[in-house]
Parts: structure tokens; sequence; C-alpha cells
């Protein structure tokens, strides 16, 4: 075994983390373990499935329980979308054209029918 610092192959082993073997390097002091591997990510196209349930309406927490994908994941990567978007249109006139809702309220007192009993 070889320190990755200097290449020296005076080594000794320096505990266990996680499960892993640590070992050190005497000539050094550079703590290693044999062989790292990265962290597996998600792939794109999960990502994608993500950000398009999020964008048609469906919440964090729903993602996670569809997709299995845990929903502060979800939250960074569309803070990370929402980086690379321009900033909001700030139009110089006002537009012809508007959007009303199609919500309808009803409103009017509500009255009261009180029963008296006479028996």
């Amino acid at each position: 075994m070889q320190c990755p610092e200097c290449g020296s192959s005076h080594t000794r082993k320096n505990g266990k983390m996680r499960g892993k073997q640590n070992h050190i390097c005497v000539a050094c002091g550079r703590q290693f373990i044999d062989v790292y591997t990265a962290p597996k990510g998600y792939s794109d196209e999960i990502k994608a499935t993500c950000l398009k349930m999020y964008v048609n309406g469906m919440g964090f927490r729903g993602i996670e329980r569809v997709t299995g994908v845990h929903h502060t994941t979800v939250i960074t990567w569309v803070r990370q979308v929402g980086e690379h978007l321009p900033d909001a249109y700030d139009p110089q006139t006002t537009p012809e054209v508007g959007e009303l809702d199609e919500l309808e309220t009803f409103v009017r007192s509500k009255k009261q029918n009180l029963a008296v009993d006479s028996g």
C-alpha cells in the first residue's frame, strides 16, 4: 500500500471509520483509505422527472413518496435550476391583455333558522 500524498510504502493501519479500514503514512502523517469510491448520485432522468412533477404542482413530500428521492434533495435541485432562470420580466408599459381566474365567490348573510318548541 502506498501513500497517495508522498508515495511512501511505510504505512500502518489506523482504525476503521464507517466500515472502511483507515491507514496512516508514517513518513508524512497523511490518513487515507484503501479504495475511494465517489458517492452515487441520481441520474439526469430522475432529476428531470422530479422537477417536472414540481412544475406541475406536486409538493416536495409527494415527490418523495412517488420517486423515493428525499424532499430536501428535490428542494436543492429546484434552487439550482432557479439560479439559472432570468429575472422576472418588468414591462415599461401596462399590458393590454389581462387574465382572470375562473373562481367565483358568493358572499351573503347567514340566516339562522331557530325552531321554537312550544311543547
